[in-house]
């Protein structure tokens, strides 16, 4: 099996953080996530590069990877065909994330760059606008709060 001629995972990490700069993102047992919040890490996405979360993947073999973006339920219902059965080895298909799918969460392995220009950018579009107007609703509504209770 050929793996597809795509981003890698550090490529990935730059267009994010190049395309949204308030992104946060933290390393940790094989894995990158992005946020917008160091408190409390609702991410939009995240990079697993090796089995410490689940084995689905099969993420052990050689240069193989899994991009997980969490979107809203109607774009995980448009994207996902429920009548299938999702091949979660299978590389550069969105398919539903092999433990979060019920989040609305989708993942890809090693998207290729038409993939990834295609259809893995507007799905990060969406899963970063989801959590960015979370944290701005929640930092509005402590400026709020702090307004009043100064007031």
């Amino acid at each position: 099996m050929a793996i597809p001629d795509g981003p890698d995972p550090a490529a990935i990490t730059r267009y994010i953080t190049e395309t949204w700069p308030d992104t946060i993102v933290a390393e940790a047992m094989g894995g990158t996530f992005f946020s917008c919040n160091e408190q409390s890490w609702p991410n939009f996405a995240t990079i697993a590069t090796g089995d410490d979360f689940d084995n689905a993947s099969d993420l052990g073999r050689e240069g193989i990877f899994r991009l997980n973006i969490g979107v809203t339920g109607r774009t995980f219902d448009r994207t996902i065909d429920p009548s299938a059965e999702p091949t979660h080895t299978a590389l550069d298909r969105v398919i539903p994330h092999p433990l979060y799918a019920a989040q609305h969460w989708l993942s890809i392995l090693n998207p290729s760059h038409e993939s990834f220009e295609t259809l893995v950018k507007p799905l990060l579009e969406e899963a970063h606008e989801i959590v960015a107007e979370r944290e701005n609703r929640i930092r509005e509504g402590r400026a709020r709060t702090s307004t009043e209770e100064a007031g």
